[in-house]
């Protein structure tokens, strides 16, 4: 009996010990410093296609623009997108565009924690140095909202932050969204918009039980499970050329939010264009259908 004590307490140890360590393992990149002036004109219009407005302002409520406060409901529990306003106790107002640098390419809070990844900094890894400062120009226009963050409400274990840590090792996808050679502009163009701040993946791939984007065998194959139980249609190029859509119609529909059977976008895809493509510019959006209806199955 002594010697079962003390077998279970040596492994309870060895379990504490190692949750010490991982807690305490560091994560990410250290980032060069961020010295150029930003262009907010354009930080806006990169925060639009990033899906920015549609995901931190709480429409449904009233809520001021990037106050936070949207609800998205997982399998793993509730979480509420944050404050991103320029308020310095319940925004991103102390923050400084290093720590904002790394928040947005990595997925790190200004304290060393890993955000939850349904805040999708997978796929702006690959923004530029001048990206990031114009999107940090942008957001010091925002007006402060002194509104704290609605605290998430996940389930145990998936509410202890250091677990990430784990996730991102097994997971972390880089961005699907630099130049391919042999391609001309407009496609690579397409590619660096779907693949990068439209981030379409995130929700029309299929994810494992962990969350995770089975992008090996399910890229923009669609979704069944989006937050609040949702659904995301394949967008293959098979797929969105077996049900009549075009280079001409996708682009005007993400300009107008009308399919080519003349029915809108609804939901989530409704928001997307609302928020978000709208505001690009006919060149982008072009772009954008260029690259999702070719066959990009090699890149």
């Amino acid at each position: 009996m002594r010697g079962m004590f003390k077998l279970a307490l040596g492994a309870a140890a060895f379990v504490a010990a190692a949750i010490g360590a991982l807690i305490l393992w560091p994560i990410g990149n250290e980032n060069r410093p961020i010295t150029l002036a930003g262009d907010a004109t354009r930080g806006a219009y990169l925060a639009r296609a990033g899906g920015c407005i549609a995901c931190h302002t709480d429409f449904a409520a009233g809520g001021a623009p990037l106050a936070g406060g949207v609800k998205l409901a997982t399998p793993f529990g509730t979480l509420y997108s944050p404050n991103l306003t320029t308020d310095p106790e319940h925004g991103i107002g102390s923050w400084t565009v290093d720590q904002f640098a790394r928040a947005v390419r990595q997925g790190i809070s200004p304290e060393g924690a890993p955000y939850y990844p349904a805040f999708t900094y997978p796929f702006y890894a690959n923004f530029s140095d001048q990206d990031i400062a114009d999107l940090w120009a942008a957001f010091q226009t925002v007006p402060a909202v002194a509104e704290p963050s609605t605290p998430h409400k996940m389930l145990f274990p998936f509410n202890q932050r250091w677990g990430l840590k784990l996730w991102r090792a097994a997971f972390l996808e880089k961005p699907q969204s630099e130049p391919v050679p042999g391609n001309d502009a407009e496609w690579n163009r397409g590619r660096q918009i779907v693949g990068g701040a439209a981030h379409c993946a995130a929700c029309h791939t299929g994810r494992n039980i962990l969350g995770a984007r089975k992008s090996d065998t399910q890229h923009f194959k669609g979704s069944t499970s989006l937050p609040g139980g949702g659904k995301a249609p394949a967008i293959d190029f098979e797929t969105l050329q077996k049900r009549g859509w075009t280079v001409e119609n996708l682009a005007f529909a993400l300009k107008t939010g009308i399919r080519p059977d003349g029915d809108a976008f609804g939901g989530a895809m409704g928001e997307v264009v609302l928020y978000g493509t709208r505001f690009l510019t006919a060149e982008d959006r072009r772009a954008m259908a260029v690259y999702l209806m070719d066959d990009h199955s090699g890149g």
